[in-house]
Formats: structure tokens, C-alpha cells, sequence
């Protein structure tokens, strides 16, 4: 069944278009949430000659929108677009029913250096709720505007922001009909500033961060043969995790990064196993005679989450790594695979099959209670943010593969799309 599933994905590659790497995803909202909180992103000042390097306004309002739980008021639609906090007219705003306002500024210092400096003012209660000024070089202002959305988002809701963060992905080339080359690309969370981690002509899968950020795990078959690599971000150095007989897969990190789970089949039949990062020494964690694979931790480091047919179908089971037996967690349909669990543990995403489509469905371990948040037909991949708001996904749309996002209450989707062929997402942690 696995391997059916896993065939059915490659075969959409075919026809895909290639374009160069280093080309942004593009952002397209399919779905807003009802009820979305108005607020007023004021274009920021600019008083330079020619066209700022970046709309840092423009990219606050966006990343906003995209939460679903904003809804940024169109420059043209504003009542009045102040600078200063003295021209803030509070009244105005209030009329048009919004209760945030946000005004900022971006000077050149020269030698690419840049000042930024927003505030955020409450105009019902007439106070600034927030105000920061820092410097960044050009090709630091799109963090900078994500760093401002950040602040934003965690004054109005509590809950910590997630848009200065990364996502890594599968992208390939395809030449004549045939895939010519994998690349495992990292990039802003909004699909900008893509970067090339590794490039291989043959395939590449399973991305998955080190919790610190600094590493990427993946599979490569640039040998002829499964292997597990790990490679620094910073220094592009690679490290050969594992390269045992049969199958190195579905890597993943302990949550503090001292461990790293795998799938390795050399003892005949897939079974997870926990390797030792600093001694290489490898634990089995499964002992059964069937397909146990993609674990996933649980916050606390002391059990994994992991996909298994032993029940005679590909379900969803939970197990400590000291030992004891696997809990079963998913009862609902023939299938449920692929697991990725939320930042507090009280979540599990995985892919769900119901009348012949694969959709991305959420858990609520508290209460068993299961909610398919996407609409297929070949959903995969999950993986949260790290904020727990959001899950990253790939699906198909026209006919090839793009990554989705979608809030785990399902309100709100979107799709990161351009003219290659991307899968297999990894939502990085904060501070990568």
C-alpha cells in the first residue's frame, strides 16, 4: 500500500516545468476565515529618491492576512495614511471599525544600512501598544518586515508569531519528460529569497530540521542506494548519518537535537530505530513484523509518533522509546499515515483516505476527535508550524505538485505555487 501510494506521487512528476532556482513560491489565499480582525497597515514613509529597496508595510499587511486572522485594510480604502503618530486620526478609524493601527518608516544610513522603526497604536483606548527602531542591511528588510509581524501578531493574540521562520522542501528538474535533477531548497516561510541546500541528479527526500535550526537531515540516493545525510545551513558541510543495507529513511530529530529517528529496514522488514548523534549508536525502538515508518517526536523526547500496518491497514500509533507496546491513536478509515505532531504535543496531523482521496486531517489527542482539514485529492507531507497555527502540506493543483497551508481549525488555506514542481515540506523552527 505504501509503495502504491508512493508510485502514484512520482508519477505526476512528468511535464513539469523547471525554472532557475533561486525563483520565489507565490502565495495565493484560497480561503480566508470569516470574521478576520480589521487593522490598518499604513503604507510606510519613505523619503528617499526612487522606489524603496522593499514594501515593508506591504509584507506586514500580507504576512497579517495569511495568519486568517487579520484583515489588512487596502491602502486605497484607508481614511487617511499618517506617518507620525501626532496625525493619527482615531476617530476615522474607529468609524470604519478598525482598532489597530500600525505606521512605520524605512531611511537609508547609506552603504546598505537601513533604519526601520514601526508603532502600533489601539485608536479605541487613544495609546501606542508597540514601538521599535532597529537597523538592517538590504538584504535583511523582508526579516526585518517579518520580525514586525511577528511583534504584531503576539500583542493582538498572546500567542507567538511564525513569520520569520523557514520551510524546507523537495523541488525538481525536469528535462524531455524525465526528472533531470532534485534540489533540497530552503526558504522564508512566504516562499521568498529560495535557496539551494543540495543538488543531486538523483532523488532527494524527507527533509527535516535540527531543532536549533543550523541542520538539515534528508534522504539521498546519490550513492545508487538510500543514505541518510545531515548538512549545516551555514557551512554546507555534509555528514553521512547512515548508509545500513535495504532502506535509510524518514529521518527525524529529537527535540533536543541529540537523537535522530530513522526507518531502516537491513533486519528484513521497516522498523524504526533512534540514532545517538554524537556516538552514531543505534536503539530499536519497533519490533514488529510489518511496515513501521515517519516518526515523529513528542515534545517531551520520550516516545514517537509513527505509522504502522500491523493491524492489517496503515494506521497511526504512539510508543515510548524505553520499551512497552504501541498505542494505536487513528481508528477512523482504512488509512492514516504520515504523522507530524504539533510544537505542545496536543496534535497530531496526518494524512487521511476517504473515498479514494487523501486529505490532510488533525487529531486532538485530549479527546480522540479527528477533523480532515483539506480537500485532496493527493495531500501529503504535513508538517506544522511552529507556532502550532499552521500546517504546511504538499497537494496538487492543475495537475503538479505545490505546497498548501492550511490553520488547523481548517478556516484558512492557502497555496505556495510557481512554475516548477515542489513537495515534501518541512516548516523550520523559530530562530532558524
Amino acid at each position: 500500500m505504501f509503495m502504491r501510494r508512493i508510485a502514484a506521487v512520482l508519477c505526476l512528476i512528468v511535464g513539469i516545468a523547471w525554472v532557475p532556482a533561486h525563483a520565489a513560491l507565490n502565495i495565493t489565499i484560497t480561503q480566508g476565515a470569516v470574521g478576520a480582525t480589521p487593522i490598518g497597515v499604513v503604507p510606510f514613509a519613505w523619503t528617499d529618491k526612487g522606489p524603496p529597496p522593499q514594501r515593508i508595510g506591504h509584507i506586514v499587511a500580507d504576512d497579517l492576512a495569511r495568519s486568517g486572522l487579520f484583515a489588512p485594510v487596502p491602502p486605497d480604502k484607508m481614511p487617511q495614511q499618517p506617518t507620525q503618530p501626532s496625525q493619527i486620526d482615531n476617530t476615522a478609524w474607529s468609524k470604519m471599525g478598525v482598532g489597530d493601527v500600525v505606521i512605520g518608516g524605512l531611511e537609508s544610513l547609506g552603504g546598505g544600512q537601513y533604519s526601520v522603526h514601526f508603532q502600533l497604536f489601539d485608536t479605541l483606548q487613544n495609546q501606542q501598544l508597540l514601538g521599535y527602531r532597529f537597523q538592517a542591511k538590504i538584504g535583511q528588510l523582508r526579516q526585518a518586515a517579518h520580525r514586525i509581524s511577528d511583534l504584531i501578531y503576539q500583542q493582538l493574540t498572546g500567542q507567538r508569531g511564525a513569520f520569520n521562520t523557514h520551510i524546507a522542501y523537495v523541488s525538481t528538474k525536469v528535462e524531455n519528460g524525465r526528472i533531470a535533477r532534485y534540489r533540497i531548497m530552503v526558504a522564508d516561510y512566504d516562499g521568498h529569497n529560495a535557496q539551494v541546500v543540495y543538488s543531486s541528479p538523483k532523488p532527494l527526500s524527507s527533509p527535516a530540521w535540527s531543532p536549533d535550526g543550523k541542520y538539515i537531515a534528508y534522504e539521498s540516493f546519490a550513492s545508487g542506494r538510500p543514505e541518510l545525510y545531515l548538512q549545516n545551513l551555514s557551512t554546507a558541510k555534509r555528514e553521512l548519518i547512515s548508509d545500513q543495507p535495504g532502506l535509510n529513511s524518514a529521518p527525524a530529530f529529537s527535540p533536543d537535537g541529540t537523537q535522530l529517528a530513522m526507518t531502516l529496514t537491513h533486519n528484513g522488514h521497516a522498523e524504526i530505530f533512534v540514532m545517538d548523534l554524537a556516538t552514531h549508536q543505534l536503539t530499536q525502538v519497533t519490533h514488529d513484523a510489518s511496515i513501521n515508518t515517519g516518526a515523529a517526536w513528542m515534545p517531551d523526547g520520550k516516545s514517537i509518533v509513527f505509522t504502522s500496518d500491523r493491524g492489517g491497514s496503515p494506521q497511526i500509533y504512539v510508543k515510548t522509546i524505553g520499551g512497552g507496546p504501541a498505542q494505536r491513536l487513528t481508528y477512523d478509515g482504512h488509512y492514516n499515515a504520515g504523522a507530524s505532531v504539533s510544537p505542545n504535543g496536543k496534535k497530531v496531523a496526518f494524512v487521511h483516505e476517504a473515498g479514494g482521496a487523501f486529505q490532510i486531517a488533525i487529531m486532538d489527542l485530549g479527546t480522540g476527535q479527528m477533523q480532515v482539514l483539506t480537500r485532496g485529492p493527493l495531500d501529503d507531507a504535513p508538517s506544522f508550524s511552529p507556532n502550532g497555527a499552521m500546517i504546511i502540506y504538499s497537494t496538487i493543483y492543475n495537475g503538479k505538485k505545490v505546497l498548501g497551508v492550511v490553520s488547523v481549525d481548517g478556516r484558512v488555506r492557502q497555496r505556495l505555487s510557481g512554475p516548477e514542481y515542489v513537495s515534501q515540506p518541512a516548516w523550520s523552527p523559530f530562530g532558524s
